[in-house]
């Protein structure tokens, strides 16, 4: 396997639109294959189930809403790295799946997983184990870049999350039966609960960035719904890489799953957090929350 001459992270939390980007961006065939080959936890060696999500809440209308539900036939088994003798075996495979005939490697990466796939950087290659945080990824990854992408409207996020999470439905194809009203519960302290771990997610990407002072090519869900190709275009020149007439940029099967049920469930949150001592305003005013939307940040 050849190593890629250049390599970039899609930066993420849930429901920002980064699968829609990723599928823009392995559409072009000159921009890797980001996919979320990274989605296992630390703790557990496996990605969340619909519980984890809500780790430290005590509400139980919750838990009764959840039911003992955890993870289906619908996960994604490829990328467990229990498949392969050795970490460094998953490794080199996904770094060989997200790699595109010219050299460059793409993959996106969940902050809530962003521990475990540190830790499977360190310990499963040699001689990183001591490597300072801000080096690591880099001492894997060529030519590093960040792209970080999140969401304005972090109360949509967070509605847009809790419907996910009850249908186990993660894009506008998949489980509709289980994604229709009759079949999910609206939750002010679920929606509260998620809204919180989104923000707290957010600090904490703007917080690794400012430790490895780089600068990501920031994008919001928001203008990506608005202007993919142009993002996508933006996002290619960021690399490095071509933009001139041979880049094609086909459409993508992936839709808005945003409907009147959500925006409902917005209105009645924003009700109701109104009322809610422990939610401030600015929690729930939308507005930019990252630096520069569309664009470089400048540090």
């Amino acid at each position: 396997m050849a190593l890629p001459h250049t390599s970039y992270l899609i930066c993420s939390t849930p429901r920002t639109g980064s699968s829609l980007l990723c599928d823009a961006l392995t559409a072009t065939d000159i921009a890797g294959r980001p996919e979320e080959y990274f989605q296992f936890r630390a703790r557990t060696g496996e990605p969340r189930r619909p519980r984890e999500y809500f780790e430290g809440a005590e509400d139980p209308e919750i838990f009764a809403i959840l039911g003992a539900r955890t993870r289906g036939e619908e996960d994604e088994d490829r990328y467990d790295p229990s498949r392969f003798p050795r970490y460094e075996d998953f490794l080199t495979w996904a770094i060989d799946q997200a790699t595109t005939a010219n050299g460059v490697f793409g993959a996106k990466v969940m902050w809530g997983y962003f521990n475990g796939f540190v830790t499977g950087l360190r310990w499963a290659l040699p001689g990183r184990q001591r490597v300072p945080l801000e080096q690591l990824a880099g001492t894997v990854f060529p030519n590093l870049h960040y792209v970080w992408i999140a969401r304005e409207d972090k109360v949509a996020q967070a509605v847009s999350l809790w419907r996910a999470i009850q249908s186990w439905s993660w894009s506008s194809d998949q489980n509709p039966h289980r994604n229709t009203v009759e079949h999910l519960q609206y939750s002010y302290p679920a929606i509260r609960h998620l809204l919180e771990d989104i923000q707290e997610h957010d600090r904490e990407w703007a917080g690794y960035f400012d430790h490895c002072g780089v600068d990501p090519y920031v994008v919001s869900y928001e203008r990506l719904r608005v202007a993919l190709p142009e993002v996508v275009i933006g996002i290619l020149e960021f690399l490095g890489l071509p933009t001139g007439r041979g880049v094609a940029i086909p459409p993508v099967r992936r839709r808005t799953q945003s409907d009147d049920l959500s925006r409902t469930w917005a209105e009645q949150f924003r009700v109701e957090a109104a009322r809610d001592p422990r939610v401030t305003e600015a929690a729930v005013v939308e507005r930019p929350s990252i630096r520069a939307v569309g664009e470089v940040s400048s540090g």
